[in-house]
């Protein structure tokens, strides 16, 4: 097999790893590019071509991540992980360490990590690599590995989610879920909500956001049972879709182009958290997006109608 068959059969882990890392699909596949760029200009075949792949995915991934940071800490508004509808590796023997680990909660409590600890939680965590492998990956030696995971580990167990484990219970709550929202349905939506349930979103500055996070299951069914009804009435449609491996949809505008995704947090057997990604920097991969400010205005004139 020649290099180029070997890096394709590779590129789903390579990406994987990459997303999970920095938690933006175009840095993961700009680091998954740098990578087939050094593969391809090396002189020797190294012994394993994963083990080489995968460290060279990881090192890139980490500097990037370390400059990424520094633009977070100053990002306007809540930041979440671009939304990933489709995760290209699969292995059934991890499959549910794959899903919980890209899930939206658990990227965001990824964030917590520094860019060593989180590099070694998802090698050894999440793909399972061998110690000798991770320390070769992160240029540290595996006892500092071993230290790093274990750090990682304590930052990530308090707020470790709580995902509902059949997956059937989850998209069955969220097809009711769906369906209050699209009639409005304000009794119905409340009594899918946690009693704690947040109503959150990501807009970056670059479109309309909720000015603060909603709290309560009361409050974020009034907010949704009263904003999405319009929006539908304009045009907007949805599509159900898993996103981040949890229930989710995408909405569009009366043209297509993607406007937002919603993204559900299902513990317990009640929706915890929907998180709305709205910055269009972040639906870009998804295709050609909309102007939110345009349906913004629409769905207020929209409203003013119906007082």
């Amino acid at each position: 097999m020649g290099k180029v068959e070997e890096f394709q059969e590779l590129r789903p882990l390579l990406f994987s790893i990459a997303y999970r890392i920095l938690g933006s699909v175009g840095e993961a596949e700009d680091a998954v590019q740098e990578t087939w760029l050094r593969y391809d200009a090396s002189a020797t075949l190294p012994a394993s071509t994963k083990a080489y792949l995968s460290a060279a995915v990881t090192r890139i991934s980490i500097d990037v991540l370390r400059s990424a940071r520094v633009r977070r800490e100053a990002y306007v508004g809540p930041w979440f992980p671009e939304p990933l509808l489709d995760d290209p590796y699969q292995d059934p023997a991890r499959s549910v360490e794959l899903a919980d680990s890209v899930s939206m909660a658990a990227l965001l409590l990824l964030e917590r990590l520094s860019p060593l600890e989180r590099a070694v939680f998802v090698l050894r965590e999440v793909f399972a690599f061998g110690f000798d492998e991770v320390a070769a990956a992160v240029g540290r030696s595996e006892a500092a590995c071993r230290q790093l995971l274990v750090r990682a580990r304590r930052h990530m167990r308090d707020g470790r989610p709580r995902f509902a484990a059949d997956r059937r219970e989850r998209q069955e709550l969220a097809t009711r879920f769906f369906d209050a929202l699209a009639n409005g349905d304000v009794g119905g939506l409340q009594h899918l909500l946690a009693a704690d349930a947040q109503l959150v979103s990501d807009g970056g500055g670059n479109a309309p956001q909720l000015a603060r996070t909603v709290m309560g299951a009361e409050n974020v069914a009034r907010v949704l049972g009263a904003a999405f009804p319009r929006m539908l009435r304009i045009g907007v449609i949805f599509e159900p879709h898993e996103v981040n491996g949890q229930p989710g949809a995408v909405f569009r505008d009366r043209d297509g182009r993607v406007l937002n995704v919603l993204a559900l947090d299902v513990i317990d057997g009640r929706i915890r958290t929907v998180r709305g990604m709205i910055n269009p920097d972040k639906l870009r991969h998804l295709g050609p997006v909309a102007d939110a400010w345009a349906v913004d205005r629409e769905v207020k004139r929209a409203r003013r109608r119906d007082t």
